[in-house]
């Protein structure tokens, strides 16, 4: 009985052995599903980058074909003379040489310089006033920064119509009150020396809201316990605007000061809905300059390289924004 029962013992803890894995075994086996887990995990990456790109390639179709293929078309077009209709012939640099010398073009860039200066600063520090107005718990709030918004979404021909109403040197209701208050009237869109100071008035009116939305979604995203903490340490509402808000801000400046810039660059539909770039060339912008030569005088190689000019100008002055912002630690991108 002794030998049988220890015979049984042993064939008991000889079965468990043999049941019970060892670390071994256990290698070998997640070795073995490691390769097909591996392989799961890329199918699935596979698949959601497909599903991704299934989402993503529509707009990026769109976007190369109205960018990257009429950028190209219009590098090309610069380096050739075509009127529309008769064949390009190639002249190579010559359309940019001729640019070199056009007193004209010269006129257009100091007249888009000195709106860029006159509109830039003043778009922001308009918009940068009217966000901290309306970042408030007032009655009504909702309304006020509606009626913000509203002019930058009227189209150029509306506010083209608006500034001549308002400018208009004979019936203009700012000459009207002007010689209510006995003050002398003045020429206004009329006048070269006036006209493009009236443009930048009548842009500031439709982009500062651009500007306003953009502070006043940053200024709701400024936590409130560092306010608190600046009034705790007895920080008046200046010093804590100046100490606390505004190192807040900068990114968010240097963004608009860009963004405002290349607009201003830009510059097109309202000359064209009111000056014309008159009087006497007064208002002629780069892109109005562009625009006449191209589709006035048939000049689509001389206008493409005008083109190629102002986006040449973009570039430098985005990249001089962007450096010194960042030596400033002032990044916005």
């Amino acid at each position: 009985m002794p030998t049988h029962e220890s015979r049984g013992t042993g064939t008991t803890v000889l079965n468990d052995a043999q049941a019970t894995p060892t670390e071994a075994d256990r290698a070998d086996a997640s070795a073995g599903h490691r390769p097909a887990r591996a392989t799961a995990l890329r199918r699935k990456g596979l698949r959601t980058a497909l599903e991704g790109w299934s989402f993503v390639a529509p707009a990026m179709i769109i976007i190369l074909g109205l960018s990257i293929f009429p950028a190209g078309w219009a590098f090309l077009l610069s380096m050739q003379k075509w009127d529309g209709f008769s064949e390009p012939s190639f002249v190579g640099l010559e359309n940019y040489q001729r640019l070199v010398t056009d007193e004209q073009f010269f006129d257009a860039i100091t007249h888009t310089g000195f709106y860029t200066v006159l509109f830039v600063p003043l778009s922001v520090l308009t918009g940068l006033f009217l966000a901290v107005a309306l970042n408030r718990n007032i009655r009504f709030i909702g309304i006020y920064r509606t009626a913000i918004f509203v002019p930058f979404v009227a189209s150029a021909a509306a506010t083209g119509i608006l500034s001549t109403y308002l400018f208009n040197p004979e019936y203009g209701v700012v000459n009207n009150v002007l010689r209510v208050l006995g003050l002398p009237q003045q020429g206004w869109l009329e006048d070269p020396a006036q006209a493009m100071v009236v443009i930048a008035i009548m842009s500031l009116w439709g982009q500062a809201a651009f500007t306003t939305v953009i502070y006043l979604a940053a200024l709701q995203d400024i936590p409130g316990e560092l306010l608190e903490a600046a009034r705790v340490d007895g920080a008046n509402h200046w010093q804590s605007f100046w100490r606390v808000v505004w190192p807040q801000l900068t990114p968010v400046t240097v963004f608009v000061t860009i963004w405002q810039a290349i607009g201003a660059l830009q510059l097109f539909d309202l000359v064209y809905t009111t000056t014309r770039g008159g009087p006497l060339d007064a208002t002629k912008t780069i892109v109005y300059f562009l625009w006449e030569r191209a589709f006035r005088g048939l000049e689509f190689g001389y206008g493409s390289a005008a083109a190629y000019v102002l986006f040449a100008l973009t570039l430098i002055i985005t990249l001089v924004v962007v450096v010194y912002a960042r030596r400033r630690n002032m990044e916005a991108f």
